[in-house]
Parts: structure tokens; C-alpha cells; sequence
């Protein structure tokens, strides 16, 4: 890591927690006490409610009138609702946190601290562990996001749906290739250079595509695993066909926006074979949801796709150049040789 001089920052940076909430009243109920408890001298909560129609916006007034309300008269998801709703904040760094977080009180001071030492790391996020389970990590980001070489994202601590036991294993402050949505530290400067997220993604891997297109622009994405959160995860999006079109589509269309030509023309063609084997899976096993949720995806995304409205992300560069990058399958490690833990994958040393 090269280390710059903090004169390069301000001291004290200023620091907004913006918490997306649409229909999440439970849960502000129950986490957000434990994030207005932070630590931290020049910080602000944000609720930005997205369209919501619960009593989200009456139990903020009566109960947490300390906390800044900005209010959407619409959903537009995950990314569009925070695109709006940054465009309103103005701090030196943002929190990203979804509603159903579980913080401690001295949670953002490691990331600032890491963000203040590197001027090219562009953002990070804490090891997220299970609200429910706290000795396991959680599927939303747990230590750290990678991918492998055909843009199948995973974690340090998660592959695929297998949720690995928290032993200090992870625990080093490294590169990785995405931080996760669930709670994420960028810096907002950045955010607003990149145009923030993809809107037409709504939800799921938007910050994927950011964070890839963060490491095209040459910045870094960090764990900080020195800060740790409490993840109740799907809480605003439950699982099932819905979760399960978008996170299909919107994998390909990332891996379109921001894959070179020369890897794109093989590893599409191979991601909508697995995506179809997936498919049938799910049918012939009694899942027919499953099945319909990937097709409607592969139709959505080509409908995308020749509509034109597609944007290629400028200065491509080779997925094997980039940090946190798998450079085999993961497809064939967890289902063929049957490795379901990060460290049995990624045995090399990274170097940062």
C-alpha cells in the first residue's frame, strides 16, 4: 500500500451515514438506535425514504428527530434511490448502510482511518457478519468481494450460498474487487465522478459495476476488517423470483458494460450456457419459479441490449490486471471439486 500524507485530507473529514429505506419501519426501529449511537465528531444520519408506504416517515419524526429525513415520491431501487438521494448530502465521505444493520458504536472511525492513509483507495467496507448468526459471515459482502473470470461474484468468507464460520481468518486489511451495498464507505467525490450507480440495474450488483468501474479509473476497493457490522440480509428485497431475475440480468449486462471486446466475445456465450444449465437445474428439481426467473432475465437483458440504451464503460482493461480477480472458474471449484471456502480457491498470497 502507498501511503500519502494526511495533509493531502482534511483532518476531521465529515462523514454521512445515508440509510436507503423503502417499507423498512421494523427495522429502523430495531437497528437504527445502534447507528445514531456512533462515535464519530463530524457525522450525519440520513434516512432517505424511497416512495415508501408504511409508517417509515411517522415513527421517524416521533422517534428519531435527530436523524435528516429526505423524502422520494417514488421506488426507483436500490441505485436510482440513492443517486437521488446523494445528490443532496454533501460530506467528504459517504456510508452507504442498509436499513437492517446492526452497528457498533466506534464502527466508522477503521474505515476512515484507511481511507486517510490512501488517497487511491477509493472505497471499503467492514467484515460483515450474520445479525442472526454473529460467528458467521454474511452473504451480502462478508470480508471482502471478488469475482472470478467469467463475473461470478463471491467473498471472502462466502461462495455461492455456503456462509463460512468467522475464525480471524480474514482479518488483514486487503484489496478486494467490490464492496458490498449492504454497508460501504466511499468517498463522495468519487461517487459523483463516476455518475454513481447504474439506475437501470434497480438493485443487486450495482455496486459491483461501480466498484469495477472505480478500479478502471484506477482506484482501489479495500477491507477493513477492523470495522465490523451485524447483516440481517434480504431485508429489503426478499428472496425469490424477483431477486433472482435481477441478479441474472444484471450480471450480464455488467459483464457487457465492462469486459474487454477480446473477453467478452467468449465469456457471455459462457455465462448464458451456465446461466441456462442453471436453468433446467431448478426445473428438473422442482423449482419452476427458478427457471422462469432466469429466463425472463436473458430476455430483459437482450431486450436491453438491442434497445440501444446500453453505455460500455470507456478504457476497458483485462479482468487478470485488476485487484481481487479469480482467474479460474469458480463454477468448476464449488461444483466439481467441491471447494466451498474462499481460502481452499484463493490459495496464492494477494498482494496489494
Amino acid at each position: 500500500m502507498v501511503v500519502h500524507s494526511l495533509k493531502q485530507f482534511p483532518l476531521n473529514p465529515s462523514v454521512s451515514i445515508v440509510i436507503l429505506n423503502f417499507n423498512g419501519v421494523k427495522y429502523l426501529q430495531e437497528f437504527l438506535p445502534s447507528v445514531i449511537a456512533t462515535q464519530y465528531d463530524h457525522l450525519e444520519i440520513v434516512v432517505a425514504d424511497n416512495g415508501s408506504t408504511d409508517a417509515s416517515l411517522s415513527v421517524l419524526e416521533a422517534q428519531f428527530p435527530t436523524v435528516k429525513v429526505i423524502t422520494h415520491k417514488k421506488n426507483e431501487g436500490f441505485a436510482g434511490g440513492y443517486n437521488w438521494a446523494l445528490k443532496q448530502v454533501l460530506s467528504d465521505y459517504y456510508v452507504l448502510l442498509n436499513s437492517d444493520v446492526q452497528v457498533h458504536p466506534n464502527w466508522i472511525q477503521p474505515m476512515v482511518d484507511l481511507l486517510q492513509k490512501d488517497a487511491s483507495i477509493g472505497a471499503c467496507q467492514p467484515k460483515i457478519l450474520s445479525q442472526k448468526q454473529p460467528t458467521t459471515f454474511e452473504y451480502a459482502g462478508a470480508a471482502g468481494g471478488w469475482i472470478d473470470l467469467l463475473g461470478y461474484p463471491f467473498s471472502r468468507g462466502r461462495v455461492f450460498d455456503v456462509c463460512e464460520t468467522d475464525h480471524q481468518q480474514y482479518d488483514r486489511a486487503e484489496a478486494i474487487f467490490w464492496a458490498s451495498g449492504a454497508c460501504m464507505m466511499i468517498r463522495s467525490s468519487l461517487f459523483h465522478e463516476l455518475n454513481g450507480f447504474d439506475a437501470h440495474f434497480f438493485a443487486h450488483q450495482e455496486e459491483i459495476d461501480l466498484c469495477w468501474r472505480m478500479q478502471l479509473k484506477g482506484h482501489q476497493l479495500y477491507a477493513c476488517p477492523n470495522a465490523v457490522v451485524y447483516h440481517v440480509g434480504a431485508g429489503t428485497l426478499p428472496r425469490g423470483g424477483r431477486k433472482v431475475f435481477l441478479n441474472f440480468r444484471n450480471n450480464l449486462v455488467m459483464l457487457v458494460k465492462n469486459l474487454p471486446l477480446t473477453e467478452l466475445v467468449w465469456k457471455l456465450p459462457c455465462r448464458v450456457a451456465l446461466d441456462a444449465i442453471s436453468a433446467y437445474k431448478g426445473l428438473l428439481s422442482g423449482d419452476p419459479s427458478f427457471f422462469m426467473a432466469i429466463m425472463k432475465a436473458h430476455f430483459s437483458f437482450m431486450a436491453f441490449i438491442l434497445s440501444g440504451k446500453l453505455k460500455r464503460t470507456k478504457n476497458t482493461k483485462p479482468m487478470k490486471s485488476l485487484q481481487g480477480v479469480y482467474g479460474s472458474s469458480l463454477v468448476w471449484q464449488y461444483f466439481i471439486k467441491n471447494k466451498q471456502h474462499f481460502d481452499k480457491i484463493v490459495t496464492k498470497p494477494v498482494h496489494n
